[in-house]
């Protein structure tokens, strides 16, 4: 088992989009890359923690690849404007990766890279993985728990259409 862990603004749209794919085990929403242990979704939000609201995903290699999961990423949330994933605006909704060792760093360089080459502005933080911190249990699972809820029934849908559209291959 891999793990990947990817901040793409709002770690309920995230988190719905990687939960669809096959060899994804399971995806976990919290934070990282601030300063404050243990921090609060209410903290988290006021961009003064520094975290992100990421997802950390655990994959089956032999199932979907770390490429694999970073295609998804960078087609499914906007790697060019920095601190915002659309109505969300802050540095807790950055695009980041960290990475936890040489070969994922290797792997998402490139991917930056090769968006680069295609005229693309990428501004996604490629960064050692620092602590996780998992959000609070009534984050886990958003979407499938709350589908009727407002900025889910905005966000998430389109997401999961452009996944299903793009990478079908992927899907569970």
């Amino acid at each position: 088992m891999q793990q990947a862990l990817f901040g793409g603004g709002c770690f309920w749209c995230v988190e719905s989009v990687f939960l669809e794919l096959r060899g994804v085990n399971k995806v976990t929403s919290g934070y990282a890359g601030g300063l404050t242990q243990n921090p609060t979704y209410e903290a988290v939000c006021t961009g003064k923690t520094e975290h992100a609201e990421v997802v950390l995903i655990d994959f089956d290699e032999t199932q979907i690849s770390y490429s694999d999961l970073l295609g998804v990423f960078f087609a499914t949330h906007d790697p060019t404007t920095l601190n915002r994933q659309g109505n969300d605006i802050g540095t807790q909704y950055r695009s980041v990766i960290y990475y936890d060792d040489v070969t994922q760093q290797q792997q998402a360089q490139a991917f930056v890279d090769e968006l680069k080459a295609d005229g693309l502005n990428i501004v996604t933080e490629l960064s050692p993985r620092p602590t996780f911190f998992a959000a609070e249990e009534y984050h886990q699972n958003y979407y499938a728990k709350n589908p009727t809820q407002g900025f889910c029934n905005f966000a998430i849908p389109p997401k999961l259409l452009k996944l299903r559209s793009k990478f079908q291959e992927l899907m569970k």
